[in-house]
């Protein structure tokens, strides 16, 4: 019987009783009393006036009016539960005994532009038991014997509160098959136990792409707290989704920043449970619906190049006697369209150290100084001196701006003093270039013709910041808009950022001045470029001032398997003005006589190609550290389609370590491995 009906009736035999009681007690009392002097004749006792006895025939009356409408109210609210609202109350009963959980989703595979899988699922048996299972301590070791486990672990795995109460919760992975037959066939010894099938993330190609592809783990207390923050204050959460503790989400690179459409749609399984919300029967179930599988504008034989180009790099700079040259990083992009060929980032890690959580050892490990923080992306979160590679640009900036026009020419001793021997600067070749102009002046990196360009803005009483204004028209000290997450923006300083960011300074420490121009006009002092960022900017270069918005995503596939549900719109990130077509010209001229004209050993790395490329070479100075290492090149000249540029840091001269990144690119796309020797170079930057 409904426990309301019970408490009703319990209400009407009380309001009975009283009524009862009432009427004893009036049949106790009355308008007459018994003479016991004079016999048993009746006396009248008072009149009908204002007395005792007429005040407690008033009260009696109104009392059992009151409980005559109680005994009604009730009466008829009975009624209406039973004969009006049956099938609500019971509705509530049956809400009372059941419960809705969630099951998991599979997350959508994630594959290269072919359809080559980089993170698939696979199938993993994993043991479950409900919350009130841990109660059972002889059944819990039991269990725990026989998965090898410490009992400890089972029983808080069991009491895991990151999990759902009525949800199956997770006590194993990844269980042997033998483990899973015994436990089946004994299945008196472990009632409560179930064994369920689950999906966990794999990596066919190992730590390839990790940077790309990012990693997954369960939701965080933060990312929970962050959600609620965003229903509470009502902001619009249409198309997202809503997460519950023990959810497992993107955490990183591609698995973070398409989570909506990797991220399946959780199943519901109705739980039969007792008073103790003790989970005592399942009835029907709703199955959950995988993740859509999406396609990168990854080339798995591409980003396999840039992986393995980097690390030659890198061997090459320490044979070399660059001895920390441990870190760098390589990018291949289209330049008609921004997609990403390979993304390249060293040091590497391994993705599938997250599955099942990642120890506190292993992440100690990833994020320390000494392991060099592997997990950041160093293609698009790193930031650097841009060196020499920002040349192209100075040169356009100062023929816009008149600073030199393509015929002027500046003599390079080797020492330049334009701004007096006590300010006097060393060209990278200290025996000089000899009478350069601004075209050669690129070819042969030679500094002086840009510390004369420097020099010139920071006199220049109209454009003092025109040099900067052009570096950021062609999207530096911005982001990209790459879709991936944790991207830097880089910097272009200039006189009010240098009055700011040195603020305990002495005033006039914090002026900007000619020397600050004349660091930046070569890529030197405080400027700062992500290797993605140069990528784009030599794309824009190759395009003739057009830069596409870098990106990953290609594709996301049907869930019917037919055809591409939704695909990437390519779109214009900027266009980068130059004041004349001639000036283009001269700067892609001067580019493609880097690679061919500005040494021998330099030009042997590329002789060797079917194609002609375009390119420069840089080498950054950071105090106390070896010399950074950059190369970038685009290609075919007369019809690009790719642009590579490399950085490894403390990797010595662009022109002995970086080269061979963007050289074993170029050369896997081509079939056209680099032959040329390896050796020192003559020191070109």
């Amino acid at each position: 019987m409904n426990a309301q009906v019970i408490v009703i009736i319990a209400g009407v035999i009380l309001v009975i009783a009283i009524i009862g009681s009432l009427l004893f007690l009036r049949s106790a009392g009355g308008r007459f009393t018994y003479d016991t002097q004079h016999g048993t004749r009746p006396r009248a006792t008072e009149g009908e006036g204002n007395t005792p006895g007429v005040a407690f025939k008033g009260r009696f009356t109104m009392l059992t009016a009151g409980a005559g409408a109680i005994f009604a109210a009730i009466v008829a609210k009975l009624w209406s539960m039973q004969m009006v609202s049956s099938d609500y109350y019971e509705e509530l009963s049956v809400q009372n005994q059941t419960r809705t959980v969630t099951t998991p989703a599979p997350r959508g595979r994630i594959l290269d532009r072919n359809g080559e899988p980089l993170v698939m699922n696979r199938a993993s048996l994993t043991v479950a038991g409900y919350r009130d299972l841990a109660d059972n301590t002889v059944l819990v070791r039991h269990l725990a014997n026989v998965l090898g486990m410490p009992y400890i672990a089972v029983r808080r795995n069991i009491q895991d509160y990151n999990q759902g109460a009525q949800s199956l919760h997770t006590i194993a992975s990844d269980v042997r098959r033998s483990t899973v037959a015994y436990i089946q066939e004994h299945v008196a010894e472990f009632a409560g136990v179930e064994v369920v099938e689950r999906t966990e993330r794999v990596y066919p190609h190992g730590e390839l792409a990790a940077h790309v592809l990012g990693y997954t783990g369960t939701v965080t207390q933060e990312q929970l707290e962050a959600q609620e923050e965003r229903q509470a204050s009502g902001e619009s959460t249409a198309g997202s989704i809503e997460y519950q503790s023990g959810d497992i989400v993107g955490q990183a690179g591609v698995e973070i920043q398409y989570e909506n459409l990797l991220q399946g749609i959780r199943g519901e399984q109705t739980v039969q449970v007792d008073a103790s919300g003790n989970v005592t029967g399942a009835t029907g179930a709703v199955p959950p619906e995988p993740g859509s599988d999406i396609k990168l504008t990854i080339d798995v034989t591409i980003q396999q190049a840039c992986e393995d180009g980097l690390q030659r790099a890198m061997q090459i700079a320490q044979q070399l006697g660059n001895e920390n040259a441990t870190r760098g990083a390589c990018v291949c992009l289209d330049p008609s369209n921004g997609e990403i060929l390979g993304m390249a980032s060293a040091p590497k890690f391994d993705p599938s150290v997250f599955i099942g959580g990642v120890s506190t050892d292993v992440w100690n490990v990833l994020n320390s100084d000494d392991g060099g923080h592997p997990m950041v992306n160093r293609a698009i979160a790193g930031e650097y001196m841009s060196a020499s590679t920002i040349k192209p640009l100075s040169a356009l900036a100062a023929l816009e701006y008149g600073i030199m026009d393509e015929k002027q020419t500046v003599n390079c001793t080797g020492w330049w003093t334009g701004m007096g021997e006590a300010n006097g600067r060393y060209c990278w070749d200290h025996s000089g270039h000899g009478p350069m102009n601004l075209r050669n002046g690129i070819v042969m990196s030679c500094d002086p013709v840009f510390y004369e360009i420097g020099k010139g803005f920071y006199y220049d009483e109209q454009n003092p910041e025109g040099l900067q204004e052009v570096f950021r028209r062609w999207g530096l000290g911005d982001t990209t808009g790459v879709d991936l997450p944790a991207e830097s923006a880089g910097r272009v300083p200039d006189a009010q950022w240098k009055y700011d960011y040195f603020s305990n300074w002495e005033a006039a420490d914090r002026e900007w001045n000619a020397g600050d121009m004349c660091n930046i006009v070569i890529g030197q002092g405080d400027i700062l470029v992500t290797p993605l960022q140069m990528a784009c900017v030599y794309a824009g270069i190759a395009n003739g001032g057009r830069e596409p918005v870098p990106h990953v995503f290609l594709s996301a596939l049907s869930r019917d398997g037919e055809g591409d549900a939704v695909t990437y719109e390519a779109r214009d990130r900027l266009i980068g003005e130059y004041r004349q077509e001639s000036d283009m010209e001269l700067v892609q001229d001067a580019l493609q006589g880097v690679i061919y004209e500005e040494s021998a050993s330099q030009a042997s790395h590329f002789t060797n190609l079917d194609i002609t490329v375009a390119g420069k070479s840089g080498t950054g100075q950071k105090t106390g550290e070896d010399d950074y290492s950059w190369f970038a090149v685009y290609g075919p000249v007369d019809d690009p389609k790719y642009v590579v540029v490399a950085l490894v840091e403390q990797g010595g001269f662009g022109s002995t370590s970086a080269i061979h990144a963007v050289r074993h690119v170029l050369g896997v796309i081509y079939n056209q491995p680099d032959t040329a020797a390896i050796d020192a170079g003559d020191g070109s930057r």
